[in-house]
């Protein structure tokens, strides 16, 4: 997933990195690539907080859906981008039965690359319907 952060630096200060999209979440960094990489751990730790409370990580926006926030005026916006899979606990197995046509349908899009695997584009597919 790809969070939008808000990256501020005052004249005499360190660069802060906001992630408005998880409560609370933020970092610091002397330079801008230790800012970075702070916040990636700030994000990481945060979601797997939610994971042992058993919440899914939040669904993330697009800067545009927060650059009117008067907080994060004059911010420099990036993407930080995480794999969230290692937040939902270990892999189990689980039958399903689907109809024929749908499976079909679901294979083509994996062959098409349009996903990693059958059990891929259903995870996928289940974490954007429960959110």
């Amino acid at each position: 997933m790809k969070y939008p952060v808000a990256i501020q630096k005052d004249e005499d200060s360190c660069y802060g990195v906001t992630v408005p999209d998880i409560p609370g979440c933020f970092s610091a960094g002397e330079s801008l690539d230790e800012a970075m990489k702070n916040v990636q751990e700030a994000i990481s730790g945060h979601l797997e907080i939610l994971a042992e409370d058993g919440e899914l990580a939040p669904k993330p926006s697009t800067v545009d859906d927060h650059i009117k926030n008067d907080e994060l005026a004059g911010a420099t916006w990036a993407y930080v981008d995480l794999d969230v899979s290692a937040f939902l606990g270990k892999s189990e197995k689980a039958t399903v039965t689907l109809p024929k046509l749908l499976i079909t349908k679901i294979d083509a899009l994996v062959a098409a690359g349009g996903a990693k695997n059958r059990s891929s584009f259903l995870a996928d597919s289940a974490m954007k319907s429960l959110r």
